[in-house]
């Protein structure tokens, strides 16, 4: 199997992450024209040996992760062994060229999926809502360990202090793995909170460090049904999310054993599901 070494972690400031652009900003005393950064956002093509590209939204970086972790997501790569290639397309920008085993290319044929996914929702732009189902084995109750509350609550503080782009754009989601401990193991960002997630998983693949069962996903904003599906996909245990949970992600994680955390921010946060991983929870 051949794969390209992949980008890092955190794009420098020069990097292809972030754009300078001059505006007008207003406050109280008026109007002034100062520097800005902004999120990028380009379109990157897969190009699959023997099928049609797809075309994904997203911000510039680990593009060899991104493509790996959402293969990964639809049910497509289920580990590195099924990779032939993954690769930059010489003197192409914004193209990845992928050939996969003759299992995972079935695999791929079986994938209902329109040629354009987007940054907002990996669920849009499919003729139909029919998701991978992830493996009916439950995540294992005993791993990782039970998690002191006061460790949950210096998660989101750490992946901020983290995240290179979104200091200096405002604009960009995050997910990260932590350890037992609450020590970051890694991270990844993107204007796509799915693609910032796929980047992660991709990661890990990549590095043979699947599945996640012993570390903690940590998510920047909400956590919705797809983010769930694609951590479940990857062997989560553990998911926290700093905003809110929907109806069908709290279902989900019920269904296949992860403990989710929502809301955690401040002093604070909601146990949805499998308290029975956080200390002191019944």
């Amino acid at each position: 199997m051949s794969v390209e070494p992949v980008d890092s972690d955190l794009p420098n400031e020069a990097g292809p992450a972030r754009q300078a652009v001059r505006i007008q900003a207003y406050s109280r005393d008026g109007f002034i024209v100062r520097d800005d950064t902004l999120a990028v956002e380009r379109a990157l093509e897969i190009h699959v040996a023997g099928a049609e590209p797809l075309i994904t939204m997203r911000t510039p970086g680990a593009d060899i992760e991104l493509t790996a972790g959402l293969m990964h997501g639809e049910g497509v790569i289920r580990s590195r062994e099924d990779i032939v290639y993954l690769r930059a397309a010489p003197g192409e920008a914004d193209v990845i060229r992928l050939m996969l085993k003759p299992e995972a290319r079935a695999r791929l044929d079986r994938v209902e999926r329109n040629t354009l996914a987007t940054s907002a929702c990996g669920v849009c732009g499919k003729p139909s809502f029919s998701p991978p189902t992830p493996s009916e084995t439950r995540a294992d109750t005993s791993a990782p360990a039970r998690i002191a509350p006061e460790l949950l609550l210096a998660l989101p503080d750490r992946l901020r202090a983290a995240q290179g782009v979104f200091e200096s754009t405002g604009g960009i989601h995050a997910a990260g793995l932590f350890d037992a401990r609450g020590e970051l193991l890694s991270i990844r960002e993107d204007v796509g909170r799915h693609n910032a997630l796929d980047k992660l998983i991709g990661a890990a693949l990549l590095a043979d460090r699947l599945p996640l069962s012993d570390g903690i996903v940590m998510l920047s904003g909400r956590a919705s049904y797809e983010l769930l599906q694609k951590s479940i996909m990857a062997g989560a245990a553990v998911v926290c999310a700093v905003s809110a949970p929907s109806s069908y992600a709290v279902a989900l994680a019920e269904q296949f054993g992860v403990t989710l955390v929502g809301f955690l921010r401040g002093d604070r946060f909601n146990v949805y599901t499998r308290a029975e991983r956080i200390a002191g929870a019944d």
